[in-house]
């Protein structure tokens, strides 16, 4: 099983894969990316949640939905460890104030319409109702006063049963086209020819038209409070996992988030090895007998260093730790996974890496001579 390394976590190719489906991306590596920050944050967090020993009951949301065990243990942590404190009177003072454009209360208006809906799919059905309403249109143009009558005694709309009167609306509340013709008429105005949408053909009225008022500060401080306190709590949960993904790194592996959706501490947890240097003394004598030769580099860079054993190996931990890509870590989980101790064995990887001369590369060059027509290689 392939695996990578995300924030300290170590999550299978095949979870990366199947995530990578929820995060549309320009590309699949930028998918990729997505799904193993998402899962690394899931792992962080259902971790921390069982640190706290914390439990929660799934919610049901104003849809009927109901939450997983996993998200509500994710909201649970959360609102255990993130505060924010609530925004002044007089911060919210000045969002009012910068942007007292967005506190109006809608548009409203009032219309009514008169519907002939074809009987069938048939393009006759669809002429015959477009030649009613055409027939209501030209008698209302005649007597506008018989808008309301004419609507009880032949519109297909359940609204004919009060004069085709749609109440108080707000601009999206019709379908577009209906909508449209609409908004272009004054006051009173009916349509001088019917409108079709897919509902069949309409003869519109336009009552009157309700403007936006601006809305006093006293009726919109709550609504720019929850806004205000919900972005501050964005940020403090986004700064908190991003806290608990810099601690996973330093300590190396910290996590494992299994394909069976378990989460478990890693094994080969380097940041054991960047304390008080007790778990770094360790590596000297599982190194003589399983690799005597290295024990032996080790000792002489440390000594050449000026350094004990131990202080040497928390270095090389560190400037793995500290500078290491995620692709040096998924190779790292591939030397340690098989091993009796995989953070000793994962160490071992590290300072031999380190203690190895980088590998020469050679290059052929062709140059073409200043003068002559020959050509040198070398």
């Amino acid at each position: 099983m392939r695996a990578v390394v995300v924030h300290g976590v170590e999550i299978s190719e095949a979870l990366i894969a199947q995530e990578a489906q929820n995060h549309p991306s320009l590309s699949a590596a930028d998918a990729r990316a997505a799904a193993g920050h998402a899962l690394a944050t899931k792992a962080l967090l259902l971790h921390r949640a069982a640190e706290l020993g914390l439990t929660a009951e799934p919610e049901i949301d104003s849809d009927g939905r109901e939450e997983t065990t996993e998200a509500a243990l994710i909201r649970a942590v959360l609102d255990a460890e993130v505060e924010v404190a609530p925004p002044t009177d007089a911060e919210c003072r000045r969002v009012y104030d910068a942007r007292r454009e967005r506190f109006r209360s809608p548009a409203l208006y009032e219309a009514a319409h008169i519907l002939a809906a074809p009987a069938d799919e048939t393009e006759e059905a669809a002429e015959a109702a477009r030649l009613r309403a055409l027939a209501a249109a030209e008698e209302l143009a005649r007597h506008p006063d018989r808008f309301a009558s004419l609507a009880r005694t032949i519109s297909d709309c359940p609204s004919g049963e009060v004069g085709g009167s749609l109440g108080q609306l707000r601009p999206g509340d019709l379908v577009a086209e209906v909508e449209a013709a609409i908004l272009g008429l004054q006051p009173g105005e009916i349509s001088p020819a019917p409108v079709r949408s897919r509902f069949g053909w309409h003869v519109l009225k336009l009552e009157r038209r309700i403007e936006g008022r601006e809305m006093p500060f006293e009726a919109a401080i709550e609504a720019i409070r929850l806004h205000l306190e919900g972005r501050a709590w964005e940020g403090a949960a986004s700064r908190y996992v991003l806290g608990l993904a810099q601690a996973a790194s330093a300590r190396g592996v910290a996590l494992i988030y299994g394909e069976d959706g378990a989460v478990r501490t890693g094994s080969a947890a380097l940041g054991d090895f960047l304390g008080d240097g007790a778990a770094a003394s360790r590596l000297m004598p599982w190194l003589a007998g399983a690799d005597g030769a290295l024990a032996d580099r080790v000792l002489g860079a440390a000594r050449e260093a000026g350094l004990d054993p131990a202080a040497f190996v928390r270095g090389a931990a560190a400037e793995f730790v500290n500078h290491a890509e995620e692709e040096r870590w998924t190779q790292l989980i591939s030397a340690a996974r098989d091993a009796d101790d995989p953070a000793v064995a994962a160490l071992a990887a590290i300072l031999k890496a380190r203690l190895e001369p980088p590998k020469r590369s050679f290059t052929v060059i062709g140059r073409r001579q200043a003068a002559g027509g020959g050509g040198q290689t070398r």
